[in-house]
């Protein structure tokens, strides 16, 4: 039995929908477009569209926005990302038919009221200026404009201060009716209800819409040669970030990568790094290893923070763990016991209702369907240790580094 039941309303969005027992719903408007869809100039773009989604409809105020789903208790929300926008809401079930009407009000019916905007950029202003004191942040986004360099992909999300001054009603209109068509759009959802029910909701809400189609495709970035970069910034510790071209969101080797990342830094206490950095050695308090798949490419990425005096050697202790990763395939014992904490964190992920229903619109987004957890067990099952030592070497044969001290 599929976890999720599926529908297409006429005018090209899809909907997915997984029936609950909880008296709680969940649902999204999960959009193919974000910060690598703005042109050159654009920067900011997407995600200041995203903040003015809440400013105001040409049936609502910004107050009644804002007010609609929180006088009853739940919330309304969006995020943006290097290739996607997402607006999401929260209620009770007897209210889903607000909260998705309220989601297709702020997605279609946006009027982007000026003298709103001028506020927005100052609050987006001072998100610029408070992720500029984090230097854990700051480094993550510079590492990634290095690796897809004059790529779309390589500028943060915020934009900058002077593109944000540039950016009116007019341009979002602009970009949202270039990048916001109707077949790059998933409506997702988590609740008590019968797939009928919500799709009768979707048809009303989002089906009256007229059916837009994407006019453009994305460039895939060019190349990379590997970098070492040290920059001054006079903070109290040394920042580090390690890493490398990866795989696309559609690669089978995405998996044995997956599993490779996770066993090098993922959350538990007992990952490589974190066993060898912190808990054998005492050298760094923060340390993990992401892997981030997009449309055409991705990348993997190593992050420590330490002491200045200790930071070389935190470097030559990842390198041991890479060399060793590469050249020395899994124990039958230690793999098996890999595949089994991968599949239970994301078995307890999925408990998590609301971070299902996102993540189940996106991936129904790019892969047009959704394994249940028996297509993952099985799929995670088959990996061999062999693979995850070459996707290590073919991964990591060749890093970039870029340190902030």
């Amino acid at each position: 039995m599929k976890e999720f039941e599926t529908y297409t309303l006429p005018n090209g969005i899809k909907g997915i929908h997984r029936r609950t027992r909880s008296s709680i719903t969940h649902c999204a408007l999960v959009v193919n477009a974000g910060t690598r869809d703005e042109y050159e100039g654009e920067y900011g773009l997407a995600h200041f569209a995203e903040h003015a989604f809440f400013k105001g409809t040409s049936h609502r105020k910004a107050y009644q926005v804002n007010c609609r789903l929180e006088n009853l208790g739940g919330e309304l929300n969006a995020y943006t990302t290097k290739e996607d926008t997402t607006i999401h809401a929260t209620t009770l079930r007897s209210d889903f038919s607000k909260a998705a009407e309220l989601i297709a009000d702020v997605a279609f019916n946006s009027t982007f009221p000026e003298h709103e905007l001028q506020r927005e950029r100052e609050v987006i202003i001072d998100e610029i200026n408070t992720y500029k004191d984090s230097p854990a942040d700051m480094i993550f986004d510079r590492f990634e404009d290095m690796i897809f360099a004059g790529s779309e992909l390589g500028h943060n999300i915020l934009g900058t201060k002077s593109t944000l001054a540039r950016h009116t009603s007019q341009s979002i209109k602009r970009f949202i009716e270039r990048t916001h068509t109707t077949d790059q759009m998933v409506f997702s959802s988590i609740g008590n209800m019968p797939t009928s029910r919500v799709q009768s909701v979707a048809e009303r809400y989002f089906g009256q819409h007229e059916a837009t189609t994407r006019t453009f495709s994305r460039t895939k970035p060019e190349t990379v040669e590997p970098f070492t970069q040290t920059v001054s910034k006079h903070t109290h510790q040394t920042h580090c970030i390690i890493g490398a071209r990866a795989y696309d969101i559609h690669a089978e080797r995405r998996l044995p990568l997956s599993l490779l990342i996770n066993i090098l830094g993922g959350p538990s206490a007992n990952s490589r790094l974190n066993v060898v950095l912190r808990e054998k050695n005492g050298l760094s308090y923060n340390t993990e290893a992401i892997y981030t798949p997009y449309n055409d490419c991705g990348m993997v990425a190593i992050y420590f923070s330490s002491d200045h005096h200790n930071a070389d050697h935190c470097r030559e202790l990842i390198d041991r763990e890479l060399r060793a990763l590469r050249s020395e395939p899994l124990s039958a014992r230690r793999l098996a016991m890999i595949k089994r904490q991968f599949l239970a964190q994301m078995a307890i992920s999925m408990e998590n209702n609301e971070g299902y229903m996102l993540g189940a619109g996106k991936s129904y987004l790019v892969h047009d369907e959704i394994d249940t957890l028996e297509e993952v067990y099985r799929k995670v099952s088959a990996v061999k240790a062999e693979q995850i030592m070459e996707v290590a070497e073919e991964i990591f044969a060749k890093t970039s580094t870029l340190i902030y001290q």
